[in-house]
């Protein structure tokens, strides 16, 4: 009988599988022919053969995520035929007897070279990988070569995410975590604006469970009004867009969860009182050349019935975002009194800023703002170039301009160049070119002299001015806001660093040989100790620049007789390595008991987010100090577990009370008379609360207060929030 049901089962799940297939080609059905048909048919056979006998963590057979990885290629992404035959075999190659040859005899070298590069890719959250980093930079390294490996890589990605119930709550935050370090910020710039939103969404769903509840019950209980409101503003532009004969649609979007709260967080307001939870969008249909006018016509009838903010207009139409993102805003004030915005745009931009840069190759003929994406993956090939850079200041110099806003400047013949937001006269010298930004010495800005770390406005004319005299300097890093310019000036400095460092070992040699020292690493490490430097080439860097009186050697060769051996101080007997602690744990196994030994290692509670018993937490293996349990939703979570995964242990509390710790609260609202007061009375009304210092400061009426307290757990802590907030004046009480 057990192999009967079997049979029925798996007779079951194959036409399951054959509906999702179904589902895809209904999805991909303007992308293809009947050729384009027979070639996906068999993608899909081989790969269904080669996965046959695999499962995901779900327990449900593992071709559905191929299928649903091309489904999103095609269906979210706007890719075509060759993008759904590689996203269909992207794991065979990796997960299976396939080859890279079987692929290119079948469907030929572009499937072949697309597959071929998705494959360099590891799994990011594989606990294996000793620096996560280095796979980021191997998916950068795809976008400067074929873009498709980095759409299916995204669509592989959210699909992953849209999955994530079936995987183990500590895997799911480091699959967050690494999305939202690089994965949402690409698709941001890569113009995925839907993708973007989604993974924030999911991210912040598995991140803050309980807010993400309590706004989506929120918007659910509002629904109703809202799209009743919706209803009688729209109402009077659709009638009139109809009588102007326009073809259109009018859709209304509602806010992210995320972004709520973000605003809620940042304008210290209520769910109820964000008057923007929506947004109404109107898309016109209308031929390219007729684009612009179109959308400035709808503007005007908007603004016939609706009073404007003359504020908040943004004209994304003229001067397009550097990820392709064109769009009329707008927001204007409906009869009830609240103020709403309205996005206008046309059909072509509206797909474009739903499936970014897939979509922005198919108009491309059309647009005349196509150079900017190009301009972009020119300074990714840029960063790429410098082999001295370490994996993770890649990453960092990289995500900085992933998502930054932009500004636009002109050049002294008119050209347009976009740049972040909070560029210099520095940046844009780089902008133009290495050797003008390395020979900047200031700039004309709309005609005026401006020193180099001036901050530029968009709509600013600028003309570098240069010097061959000038030379790179470290205080440059502080004011320049683009990648480009930072890894250049970090790259010039170094190479003058290493000039200059040469000199000085050239010097310290001299010196010890005259005073007939042995030339060591382990004298070495003495000699920085004792003029207290942090590594050799800054070492030697001071000598040459004069800063170091080497004469003092003589005197610690005298107390040190002994000058090879270093001596063993009681500080570093103290440290505890990563390389003494990693050999002996399971990361995927071992738990910190807190409250309990853990092994033969000590652990201690990181200072930066204070956790207390009831914290969700995880312990972090350092390089140097041992063990730190931190907060899950600690500044430095995010940072932490996307790139050291490796290093990342699961951690949970003793369920009895522990020992009291010290945390933080920051308390903020409108000043009153006799506020302190309640709120240190309500201090020593709470039991078992000591309270270890207290500090407020008031400016234009308002008040923010930083308290320090001893205690138990967080449903301790919860309570005197509670208390806090009821009140009067105090707005909002967070941890600190």
């Amino acid at each position: 009988m057990a192999t009967v049901h079997e049979e029925i089962d798996l007779e079951q799940e194959r036409r399951e599988i054959l509906n999702a297939y179904r589902g895809l080609l209904r999805a991909s059905k303007k992308y293809r022919d009947k050729e384009d048909t027979k070639i996906i048919r068999k993608a899909f056979d081989i790969a269904m053969e080669a996965h046959k006998d695999m499962r995901r963590k779900s327990g449900e057979p593992y071709i559905y995520h191929p299928i649903a990885v091309a489904r999103i290629c095609t269906e979210e992404m706007g890719l075509g035929t060759t993008a759904i035959i590689a996203a269909l075999l992207h794991d065979t190659v990796e997960d299976t007897h396939i080859t890279l040859t079987d692929i290119e005899e079948q469907f030929g070298v572009k499937v072949r070279d697309i597959i071929d590069g998705l494959t360099k890719i590891p799994e990011v959250f594989d606990d294996n990988i000793s620096l996560q980093a280095e796979n980021f930079r191997k998916l950068i390294l795809t976008i400067s070569d074929d873009l498709r490996v980095t759409f299916i890589k995204m669509a592989d990605r959210l699909h992953n995410m849209r999955t994530l119930d079936s995987m183990r709550p500590d895997k799911r935050l480091k699959i967050c975590s690494e999305t939202e370090f690089l994965y949402a910020p690409l698709a941001h710039r890569l113009g995925f604006n839907a993708i973007k939103t989604e993974f924030e969404d999911i991210i912040f769903k598995y991140k803050e469970p309980v807010i993400y509840k309590q706004i989506e019950t929120k918007l659910e209980k509002t629904k109703e009004v809202r799209n009743r409101f919706i209803r009688h503003f729209t109402n009077p532009i659709k009638e009139r867009l109809e009588k102007e004969n326009f073809n259109f649609s009018i859709k209304a979007r509602t806010k992210s969860i995320p972004s709520i709260f973000k605003k809620i967080q940042n304008k210290h307001v209520t769910f109820d009182e964000i008057y923007d939870i929506f947004a109404i969008r109107v898309i016109v249909d209308v031929p390219y050349e007729d684009e612009k006018p179109s959308c400035w016509k709808i503007y005007s009838i908007v603004t016939d019935f609706y009073q404007p903010n003359p504020d908040r207009l943004r004209d994304w139409i003229s001067t397009p975002k550097a990820n392709g993102y064109e769009s009329l805003h707008t927001t204007v004030m409906s009869p009830t009194g609240k103020w709403v915005e309205v996005q206008i745009r046309t059909k072509r931009m509206d797909e474009i800023a739903e499936k970014g840069y897939a979509a922005h190759w198919k108009y491309k003929e059309q647009s005349a703002q196509d150079n900017t994406f190009d301009r972009w993956v020119g300074e990714v090939r840029d960063l790429l170039e410098n082999p001295d850079t370490n994996a993770e200041d890649f990453i960092n110099e990289f995500k900085l301009n992933l998502f930054s806003d932009e500004i636009y400047i002109f050049t002294p013949k008119g050209d347009l160049r976009v740049l972040p937001k909070d560029s210099t006269t520095l940046d844009f010298a780089f902008d133009i070119h290495t050797d003008i930004g390395l020979s900047c010495i200031g700039a004309k800005v709309n005609g005026k002299l401006m020193p180099l770390s001036h901050i530029l406005k968009s709509g600013d004319q600028v003309e570098i001015i240069r010097s061959n005299q000038q030379k790179p300097k470290e205080d440059w890093l502080k004011f320049v806001a683009s990648a480009r310019a930072k890894a250049k000036i970090k790259s010039a400095l170094k190479e003058e660093l290493k000039a200059i460092a040469s000199d000085g070992k050239e010097i310290l040699q001299r010196k010890l040989r005259q005073l007939k020292i042995n030339w060591s690493s382990e004298n070495i490490q003495i000699l920085e100790k004792f003029y207290d430097l942090p590594g050799s080439t800054e070492f030697y860097f001071q000598i040459a620049k004069g800063k170091i009186d080497l004469s003092k050697i003589r005197q610690l060769e005298i107390e040190n007789h002994n000058f090879v051996q270093p001596k063993k101080g009681a500080e570093s007997a103290q440290k505890v390595l990563m390389q003494d602690i990693m050999p002996s744990i399971d990361n995927k196994k071992d738990t910190i008991i807190i409250g309990e030994d853990f092994k033969e290692f000590e652990y201690k509670l990181a200072n930066c987010c204070s956790p207390i018993p009831g914290d969700e937490v995880f312990g972090f293996v350092t390089a140097t100090d041992g063990i730190k349990i931190h907060r899950t939703n600690c500044p430095n979570a995010t940072q932490l577990m996307s790139n050291y995964a490796y290093r990342i242990l699961k951690a949970t509390w003793q369920s009895t009370r522990l020992k009291e710790r010290l945390t933080s609260l920051k308390v903020e609202g409108i000043d009153d008379v006799g506020i302190v007061n309640g709120i240190t009375k309500i201090i020593s009304e709470v039991h078992g609360v000591n309270m270890k210092s207290i500090s407020f400061e008031s400016e234009d009426g308002f008040f923010e207060g930083k308290i320090e307290l001893y205690m138990y757990d967080t449903q301790q802590l919860d309570e005197l929030i509670l208390k806090f907030e009821q009140i009067e004046g105090v707005k909002q009480v967070t941890r600190g």
